[in-house]
């Protein structure tokens, strides 16, 4: 089985959705040429003055209705197909299918005249897909016996050990007794047959040898991205350090640990504070990026949405009195479900949603979350009455390190990733997040965003 598979797309997913696909190709072809057999033995009956044998009528039927038996087999089979190289594999259906498919067309010549048959042309057809999925050194071999396979049934026929079914009506005279022509057919034949596989096999392994220097390249370049992420991971870890301590200062001054405060000295204090609370914002924001782009870790567990919300919104509690903005969870859910995901993400996800709709309010604005159950989905919509997005801006809104302009004018500070990161974790979660403006809690002067999250309550399979 290793020899069917090319090393260097062992793990490679759409290698082997590509060859699924061809195998279902073949397979709805197949049903076709049923098709085309049963309508070519009824329109030569009535229609083209064909006269076939009985033998010759039982057999092609015989062989037809196997055709349709053990293509419906293959229908079934390739649903449980595993993309496993020990075993049984979609590259062993390939060859299998390419065998039988063979084996069906030698008997169906023989069966419509041998030498004298059109349908010799389709072995050519056949080698040449065969060549195209298959390696060229199993291609070759099947050509080999399947050329030696016809050569040895012409010869045995032109020698009176095998029965020749000649066809009335597509011929009035006989081929197969034709030395000359039988040894010019076979040649002919043989000839078309390898130079097929050669031109075929060799356009396959062009785009093979392709395919594995792009494979090559996206590793050098996934290497070289983990690279730059760790090297983007320790840099901004050592900036976080030192601001982090400028907030722990900030914190004993403003809290009269060191004694009172000027008035006037406090309130500038207070600024510099949020500007450190908002520049580790900014850090934490970009080391959740490289941590997603850097690690593959991703824990499914039970998460109680109402208990997740609420946590957010403590956490975000005082930044949000601080700016005079409420904050407000509504539950409108009628089943309790759990949604299964990485807690640690989704916290990220809906945390960087609250903190952007009290960041760009203003005093004594107001935030809502909302959840819903909508189709066998959770929806959870963040609303607020601040100022807005752009609507031509809106479309770039979860671009890396985009912007909005309105938020650059009020002077807020941001790294534009929180937004990015935002609908990469939901994506992670086979969800989707769309975000409007204005929102449903507009003002007059305050236009407001909403952004809302749908996530499915039940899912084979998250997103790694």
């Amino acid at each position: 089985m290793m020899k069917l598979v090319p090393h260097w797309a062992l793990e490679q997913q759409e290698f082997w959705n590509a060859i699924r696909k061809r195998n279902l190709w073949f397979i709805k072809l197949r049903y076709g040429v049923v098709i085309l057999l049963l309508a070519f033995i009824i329109l030569s009956i009535s229609f083209l003055k064909i006269e076939f044998t009985s033998i010759q009528l039982t057999l092609i039927l015989i062989i037809t209705v196997s055709i349709f038996i053990y293509n419906l087999f293959f229908h079934y089979l390739r649903r449980f197909v595993k993309f496993d190289i020990e075993s049984f594999n979609p590259m062993s259906v390939s060859l299998l299918q390419m065998i039988l498919d063979l084996i069906s067309l030698s008997l169906l010549v023989y069966y419509t005249g041998g030498i004298e048959s059109p349908l010799y042309m389709l072995f050519v057809f056949h080698m040449i897909i065969g060549s195209l999925i298959l390696p060229g050194a199993v291609v070759y071999t099947i050509a080999s016996i399947f050329v030696l396979i016809f050569a040895t049934m012409i010869t045995l026929e032109h020698t009176g050990v095998l029965i020749h079914h000649h066809v009335n009506g597509l011929l009035d005279f006989h081929l197969y007794n034709n030395l000359y022509f039988v040894t010019a057919y076979l040649a002919t034949f043989s000839l078309m047959i390898f130079v097929s596989v050669h031109l075929a096999n060799g356009i396959a392994r062009q785009l093979y040898n392709r395919e594995k220097d792009l494979v090559d390249s996206i590793k050098k370049i996934n290497m070289a991205e983990k690279e730059k992420q760790q090297y983007i991971m320790g840099i901004v870890h050592e900036i976080k350090t030192p601001i982090a301590a400028v907030t722990s200062y900030l914190d004993l001054i403003l809290q009269k640990f060191l004694g009172p405060v000027d008035e006037k000295v406090e309130e500038k204090l207070l600024r510099a504070k949020t500007r450190s609370d908002e520049g580790i914002q900014m850090i934490n924001d970009v080391l959740n990026v490289s941590k997603l782009k850097l690690y593959d870790q991703f824990n499914e567990e039970e998460i109680e949405l109402e208990k997740l919300v609420c946590g957010v919104i403590r956490r975000r509690q005082p930044f949000a009195d601080a700016r005079l903005v409420t904050i407000k969870f509504i539950d409108e859910r009628k089943n309790k479900d759990k949604l299964i995901g990485d807690r640690y993400l989704l916290d990220i996800a809906i945390s960087n949603l609250v903190g952007n709709s009290v960041k760009y309010n203003s005093d004594g604005g107001k935030v809502e979350i909302r959840a819903k159950d909508i189709n066998g989905t959770v929806s959870v919509e963040v609303c607020d009455d601040g100022i807005g997005i752009a609507r031509d801006e809106l479309p770039k809104i979860f671009s890396d390190f985009f912007r909005a302009s309105n938020a650059k004018k009020a002077s807020t500070e941001g790294s534009g990733l929180g937004l990015s990161v935002v609908k990469k974790i939901i994506e992670r979660h086979n969800g989707s997040i769309i975000a409007k403006s204005p929102s449903r809690m507009a003002k007059k002067d305050q236009p407001g965003s909403c952004f809302t999250i749908e996530l499915p309550l039940k899912r084979e399979k998250l997103n790694k």
